[in-house]
C-alpha cells in the first residue's frame, strides 16, 4: 500500500477530486495548509501599502492506495493539478504499512 501526499494549489482541487474519482480512487483527506517553496511568498498591496506574504495558502490532498495503483493516482493529480507556473506544488508518495478500518476491523487493503 502506498499513501500519496499532493500540496495542491486550493483552486485546482475540484478538478483534481474529479480526475482521482475517474480512476476509482474511493476516498481522499483534504488539509488547508499554508507554506512556501522556490516562489518564496508574494507581494501584495493593501491599502497602498506593500507587504510580503511569506506563507501562501495550499491544500494538501492524502490517497492510500493499493501499490498497484499509485502511479495512476501520481499521474491524475499532476494532470489535474498543474498550471504550468511555480507553485503548482509537489507530490510524495510513501509506503504505508498498516491501515485499519474502524467499523469492521478489515485491514490492509481490505480496509482502503
Amino acid at each position: 500500500m502506498k499513501l500519496v501526499m499532493a500540496i495542491i494549489k486550493p483552486f485546482k482541487l475540484d478538478e483534481v477530486r474529479e480526475a482521482l474519482t475517474g480512476i476509482d480512487v474511493q476516498g481522499l483527506t483534504i488539509s488547508e495548509v499554508k507554506g512556501f517553496g522556490r516562489q518564496k511568498g508574494q507581494t501584495e498591496i493593501y491599502r497602498g501599502a506593500e507587504y510580503s506574504v511569506s506563507f501562501l495558502p495550499k491544500v494538501k490532498i492524502e490517497v492510500a492506495v493499493a501499490a498497484a495503483q499509485a502511479d495512476a493516482v501520481v499521474e491524475a493529480i499532476q494532470k489535474a493539478g498543474s498550471t504550468g507556473r511555480i507553485g503548482d506544488g509537489k507530490i510524495f508518495v510513501l509506503d504505508l504499512e498498516k491501515a485499519v478500518r474502524i467499523r469492521t476491523g478489515e485491514s490492509g487493503a481490505e480496509a482502503l
